[in-house]
């Protein structure tokens, strides 16, 4: 029908002719780059898709008319993984690298936590998430995904500009974000056990006995049953799963974000150093950040654009895609600049002096050793399952046909980026 063309058209015109999209309902939506949508989908309201998403067969988004209103519509930063045959209400929003299962969710959605796993658990009448869930158990994709896109984007043109790096600006804001919802949420759980009115506390003495639970008695904070809030329309529970070990797993996220580009700056300018940085950034750190069709921007830098075209700055789209431009040139600088200061949160420091440089050094390492465990292990797991072997004759044939797993191109690149950054 002419929603389809229309749709399709849309999606290659901002994908390229390599997108992937057949046999689907598509209105009113804005689908950024790296996106992919297979058969028998269904955009059945206005959605916005912020890319590097997937769009799993038989996924509903937007199921119609759940209220008295008009229809509402579907936010989804980077990452959006609906699992086959899920079907989402309007009006819901997720978080980067959100992945649901498989499940009719029977409410409007707001999903906070970003790389988390969405559950709709029916024998409990429960919502369940994981947070972290990429990175403790589905490594071998994460850390894929930057190169994957890179290697996919095959534009004659590029003269948009997007940001394919996982974690950049917008998700490190995010998962910072969700660190500190888990500190409240675990002191919460807390209070209530002890049997005190939590209502009496300020979110900052909430934050801090949360953040004192989470790091200073694992065994303890394993025992309570936390759960979110404000991520679900409906009084049925939202459990979140494995509290302890995502809030430690956002913290390793943050450290590499941070450590990776700051090497890579110190690489590059062999005549700076961790010293030099401390007098390089002040000030607060940069919160909100915008997704522009790929390219990331901070909000002041939004809005100032809005600004100029509104009062007539910036007349013409050559204008304004020439400001587009201007601010890539200066992100690499900007996203130091947060690296930088996000590291600073991390350590709940002012400054990072030499001592603590060389133990984040460290600690560095162990996650990128982790990392590079984790590609293996995860991607080891589809060469043991023995459903999938179980499709081949015999060992001689599985090896003929999908190789070993030492000879995945992608595990062999994530050792050998590995050995350089440990020495």
């Amino acid at each position: 029908n002419c929603n389809l063309k229309y749709g399709a058209r849309l999606i290659h015109s901002v994908l390229g002719d390599n997108s992937t999209i057949s046999c689907c309902e598509v209105l009113n939506n804005l689908i950024f780059p790296s996106h992919e949508q297979h058969h028998n989908n269904s955009f059945l309201i206005s959605a916005c898709i912020m890319g590097q998403s997937n769009m799993a067969a038989g996924a509903t988004i937007g199921s119609n008319h759940n209220s008295r209103a008009a229809d509402g519509e579907i936010v989804a930063s980077r990452g959006f993984w609906p699992g086959l045959c899920s079907s989402v209400k309007h009006s819901s929003r997720f978080a980067s690298f959100t992945m649901l299962s498989k499940a009719d969710y029977p409410n409007e959605l707001n999903i906070k936590l970003p790389f988390s796993l969405v559950n709709n658990n029916t024998q409990h009448n429960e919502l369940e998430v994981m947070p972290a869930y990429w990175w403790m158990y589905n490594m071998y994709a994460i850390a894929r995904n930057t190169s994957k896109y890179q290697s996919r984007d095959k534009r004659k043109r590029k003269i948009q500009n997007i940001e394919f790096e996982t974690f950049a600006p917008d998700t490190v804001e995010e998962t910072i974000a969700a660190r500190k919802l888990l500190e409240v949420w675990t002191a919460k759980a807390h209070l209530i056990k002890s049997k005190v009115d939590f209502s009496e506390y300020e979110n900052k003495e909430l934050r801090q006995i949360g953040q004192n639970l989470l790091i200073n008695q694992p065994e303890y904070v394993d025992s309570l049953e936390i759960c979110g809030e404000g991520m679900e329309k409906g009084k049925r529970k939202v459990r979140i799963l494995k509290p302890r070990k995502a809030y430690n797993a956002y913290g390793e996220m943050i450290l590499y974000y941070a450590v990776k580009n700051i090497i890579h700056y110190l690489d590059e300018n062999k005549e700076n150093s961790i010293e030099k940085l401390n007098n390089m950034f002040e000030g607060k750190r940069l919160r909100e950040w915008i997704n522009l069709g790929g390219q990331m921007m901070p909000n002041e830098y939004v809005e100032q654009l809005r600004n100029d075209i509104n009062e007539g700055v910036l007349n013409t789209w050559d204008e304004i895609h020439h400001r587009y431009d201007e601010l890539w040139q200066n992100y690499q600088q900007e996203k130091l600049r947060h690296s930088y200061l996000s590291l600073l949160y991390l350590l709940q420091a002012n400054e990072i002096t030499p001592e603590a440089w060389e133990d984040t050094l460290d600690k560095a390492i162990e996650i990128q050793q982790y990392i590079c465990n984790q590609v293996y292990e995860s991607r080891k797991k589809d060469y043991e399952n023995p459903y999938r072997n179980a499709t081949f004759r015999n060992e001689e044939e599985k090896i003929a046909v999908i190789g070993t797993i030492d000879e995945t191109s992608f595990v062999k690149q994530v050792k050998e980026e590995t050995e350089p950054y440990c020495i």
